[in-house]
Protein backbone atom coordinates (compact mmCIF):
# COMPACT_ATOMS: atom_id res chain seq x y z
CA UNK A 1 0.00 0.00 0.00
CA UNK A 2 0.88 3.39 -0.55
CA UNK A 3 0.71 6.35 2.00
CA UNK A 4 -2.53 7.13 -0.02
CA UNK A 5 -4.11 4.12 0.38
CA UNK A 6 -2.93 4.25 4.10
CA UNK A 7 -4.63 7.28 4.07
CA UNK A 8 -7.73 5.69 2.37
CA UNK A 9 -8.11 2.78 4.19
CA UNK A 10 -8.08 4.50 7.73
CA UNK A 11 -10.82 6.67 6.39
CA UNK A 12 -12.99 4.26 5.60
CA UNK A 13 -12.59 2.41 9.16
CA UNK A 14 -13.54 5.39 10.63
CA UNK A 15 -17.23 4.91 8.90
CA UNK A 16 -18.01 2.43 11.75
CA UNK A 17 -18.26 4.80 14.12
CA UNK A 18 -20.63 6.70 12.54
CA UNK A 19 -24.21 6.73 13.68
CA UNK A 20 -28.01 6.89 12.48
CA UNK A 21 -29.04 10.63 12.59
CA UNK A 22 -25.80 11.80 13.48
CA UNK A 23 -24.16 15.29 13.34
CA UNK A 24 -20.25 14.36 12.10
CA UNK A 25 -17.61 16.81 12.43
CA UNK A 26 -15.29 17.17 9.95
CA UNK A 27 -12.18 17.41 10.00
CA UNK A 28 -9.34 19.13 6.88
CA UNK A 29 -6.57 18.35 4.82
CA UNK A 30 -5.95 14.94 2.58
CA UNK A 31 -7.18 12.08 5.11
CA UNK A 32 -10.29 13.82 6.04
CA UNK A 33 -10.69 14.37 2.31
CA UNK A 34 -11.11 10.65 1.89
CA UNK A 35 -13.45 10.00 5.08
CA UNK A 36 -15.81 13.21 3.26
CA UNK A 37 -15.66 10.63 0.13
CA UNK A 38 -16.32 7.81 1.95
CA UNK A 39 -18.94 9.88 3.80
CA UNK A 40 -21.00 10.28 0.88
CA UNK A 41 -21.80 6.59 0.16
CA UNK A 42 -23.92 6.99 3.55
CA UNK A 43 -25.00 10.31 3.77
CA UNK A 44 -28.40 9.49 4.21
CA UNK A 45 -27.88 8.00 7.40
CA UNK A 46 -26.76 11.03 9.26
CA UNK A 47 -28.44 14.42 9.76
CA UNK A 48 -25.81 16.42 8.59
CA UNK A 49 -22.11 17.60 9.29
CA UNK A 50 -20.15 20.50 11.07
CA UNK A 51 -16.85 21.38 8.77
CA UNK A 52 -14.04 22.67 10.53
CA UNK A 53 -12.62 24.45 6.76
CA UNK A 54 -14.37 26.46 4.52
CA UNK A 55 -12.56 23.57 1.65
CA UNK A 56 -13.82 21.07 3.25
CA UNK A 57 -17.34 22.75 3.56
CA UNK A 58 -17.29 23.06 -0.34
CA UNK A 59 -16.26 19.38 -0.78
CA UNK A 60 -19.02 17.84 1.33
CA UNK A 61 -21.54 19.87 -0.65
CA UNK A 62 -20.42 18.58 -3.71
CA UNK A 63 -20.89 15.38 -2.24
CA UNK A 64 -24.18 16.48 -1.59
CA UNK A 65 -23.74 16.30 2.01
CA UNK A 66 -25.54 18.98 4.40
CA UNK A 67 -23.88 21.27 6.23
CA UNK A 68 -24.93 22.76 9.44
CA UNK A 69 -23.22 25.63 11.29
CA UNK A 70 -21.50 24.35 14.62
CA UNK A 71 -23.30 27.16 16.83
CA UNK A 72 -26.79 25.68 15.68
CA UNK A 73 -25.51 22.04 15.49
CA UNK A 74 -24.65 21.86 19.55
CA UNK A 75 -22.63 19.07 21.21
CA UNK A 76 -21.98 16.59 18.06
CA UNK A 77 -21.55 13.13 18.92
CA UNK A 78 -18.67 12.82 16.39
CA UNK A 79 -15.37 14.55 15.13
CA UNK A 80 -13.34 12.72 12.54
CA UNK A 81 -9.94 14.67 11.28
CA UNK A 82 -6.28 13.42 10.23
CA UNK A 83 -3.00 14.33 11.93
CA UNK A 84 0.12 15.32 11.39
CA UNK A 85 1.53 13.07 14.01
CA UNK A 86 0.29 11.29 16.85
CA UNK A 87 1.59 9.70 20.30
CA UNK A 88 0.47 6.50 21.51
CA UNK A 89 -0.85 8.24 23.89
CA UNK A 90 -3.00 9.95 21.18
CA UNK A 91 -2.10 13.66 21.58
CA UNK A 92 -1.45 15.39 18.42
CA UNK A 93 0.01 17.88 16.32
CA UNK A 94 -2.38 19.04 13.63
CA UNK A 95 -2.12 22.37 11.70
CA UNK A 96 -0.34 21.35 8.18
CA UNK A 97 -3.69 22.31 6.60
CA UNK A 98 -3.58 25.50 8.65
CA UNK A 99 -7.26 24.39 10.21
CA UNK A 100 -6.03 24.38 13.76
CA UNK A 101 -7.93 26.60 15.62
CA UNK A 102 -11.54 25.56 13.84
CA UNK A 103 -10.33 22.06 14.33
CA UNK A 104 -9.84 22.37 17.98
CA UNK A 105 -13.17 24.01 17.95
CA UNK A 106 -14.79 21.31 16.38
CA UNK A 107 -12.89 18.70 18.90
CA UNK A 108 -14.02 20.31 21.82
CA UNK A 109 -17.60 20.36 20.99
CA UNK A 110 -17.88 16.64 19.92
CA UNK A 111 -17.88 13.19 22.37
CA UNK A 112 -15.90 11.66 20.85
CA UNK A 113 -12.89 12.33 18.33
CA UNK A 114 -12.07 9.90 16.09
CA UNK A 115 -8.41 10.84 14.42
CA UNK A 116 -7.15 8.89 10.94
CA UNK A 117 -4.06 8.58 9.87
CA UNK A 118 -1.50 6.63 8.23
CA UNK A 119 1.24 5.14 9.67
CA UNK A 120 3.97 7.26 9.29
CA UNK A 121 2.54 9.41 11.89
CA UNK A 122 2.90 7.99 14.71
CA UNK A 123 5.92 9.56 16.70
CA UNK A 124 7.43 8.36 19.90
CA UNK A 125 7.78 12.28 20.88
CA UNK A 126 5.78 15.16 18.57
CA UNK A 127 7.67 17.96 17.33
CA UNK A 128 9.75 16.64 13.93
CA UNK A 129 6.55 17.99 12.68
CA UNK A 130 6.56 21.80 12.42
CA UNK A 131 4.52 22.88 14.94
CA UNK A 132 1.52 25.39 13.82
CA UNK A 133 0.39 28.65 15.61
CA UNK A 134 -2.19 30.54 14.30
CA UNK A 135 -1.45 34.02 15.40
CA UNK A 136 -3.06 37.42 14.91
CA UNK A 137 -0.87 39.69 12.49
CA UNK A 138 -0.37 42.34 15.12
CA UNK A 139 1.46 39.71 17.38
CA UNK A 140 3.81 38.23 14.45
CA UNK A 141 6.97 39.56 16.41
CA UNK A 142 6.22 39.42 19.79
CA UNK A 143 4.30 35.60 19.60
CA UNK A 144 7.83 34.57 17.40
CA UNK A 145 10.07 36.44 20.47
CA UNK A 146 8.41 34.08 23.21
CA UNK A 147 8.54 30.88 21.12
CA UNK A 148 12.97 31.74 20.38
CA UNK A 149 12.86 31.50 24.32
CA UNK A 150 10.83 27.92 24.79
CA UNK A 151 13.90 26.59 22.48
CA UNK A 152 11.78 27.20 19.20
CA UNK A 153 12.59 27.98 15.81
CA UNK A 154 9.29 30.28 14.17
CA UNK A 155 8.87 30.87 10.53
CA UNK A 156 6.56 32.65 8.91
CA UNK A 157 4.13 30.73 6.72
CA UNK A 158 4.90 32.33 3.38
CA UNK A 159 1.44 33.68 1.44
CA UNK A 160 -0.77 31.47 3.88
CA UNK A 161 -3.92 33.61 5.71
CA UNK A 162 -6.00 31.12 7.65
CA UNK A 163 -10.13 31.42 7.42
CA UNK A 164 -9.85 33.45 10.43
CA UNK A 165 -7.82 36.05 9.18
CA UNK A 166 -4.83 35.19 10.61
CA UNK A 167 -1.21 33.95 10.29
CA UNK A 168 0.28 30.76 10.60
CA UNK A 169 3.95 30.54 12.69
CA UNK A 170 5.42 27.03 11.86
CA UNK A 171 8.09 26.30 14.60
CA UNK A 172 10.66 24.11 13.83
CA UNK A 173 13.31 22.20 16.35
CA UNK A 174 11.01 21.92 19.23
CA UNK A 175 10.37 18.29 21.27
CA UNK A 176 7.62 18.40 22.94
CA UNK A 177 8.21 16.04 25.80
CA UNK A 178 4.71 17.14 28.29
CA UNK A 179 2.56 17.99 25.39
CA UNK A 180 -0.22 19.21 27.60
CA UNK A 181 1.91 21.55 29.40
CA UNK A 182 3.15 22.99 26.39
CA UNK A 183 -0.05 23.73 25.05
CA UNK A 184 -0.62 25.53 27.66
CA UNK A 185 2.39 27.42 27.93
CA UNK A 186 2.09 28.93 24.01
CA UNK A 187 -1.50 29.64 24.28
CA UNK A 188 -1.18 31.95 26.86
CA UNK A 189 1.07 33.73 24.99
CA UNK A 190 -0.65 37.31 24.04
CA UNK A 191 -1.93 37.43 20.31
CA UNK A 192 -2.09 33.45 19.86
CA UNK A 193 -5.21 32.33 18.70
CA UNK A 194 -4.32 28.88 19.27
CA UNK A 195 -1.31 25.92 19.13
CA UNK A 196 -1.66 22.96 17.01
CA UNK A 197 -1.01 20.76 19.78
CA UNK A 198 -3.86 18.55 20.50
CA UNK A 199 -3.14 17.56 23.98
CA UNK A 200 -5.69 18.76 26.36
CA UNK A 201 -8.69 17.44 24.25
CA UNK A 202 -6.66 14.42 22.73
CA UNK A 203 -8.39 12.03 20.04
CA UNK A 204 -10.44 9.17 21.74
CA UNK A 205 -9.41 6.91 18.73
CA UNK A 206 -6.34 6.94 16.22
CA UNK A 207 -6.68 4.38 13.30
CA UNK A 208 -3.83 3.91 11.28
CA UNK A 209 -3.69 2.69 7.98
CA UNK A 210 -0.26 0.63 7.37
CA UNK A 211 0.90 -1.85 5.21
CA UNK A 212 -0.62 -4.80 6.65
CA UNK A 213 -3.61 -3.03 7.01
CA UNK A 214 -5.45 -0.80 9.95
CA UNK A 215 -4.91 -0.51 13.45
CA UNK A 216 -7.08 0.97 15.98
CA UNK A 217 -5.32 2.69 19.44
CA UNK A 218 -7.90 4.20 21.81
Amino acid sequence: MNQDEMKKAAAEAALEYVEAGMIVGIGTGSTANYFIDALASVKGKIDGTVASSIASEERLKGHGIPVMDFNTAGQLSLYVDGADESTRHLHLIKGGGGALTREKIVAAGSDKFVCIADESKLVQVLGAFPLPIEVIPMAQSLVAREIVKLGGTPELREGFTTDNGNIILDVRNMEILNPVEMETVINQIAGVVTVGIFAHRPADVLILGGADGVQVLS
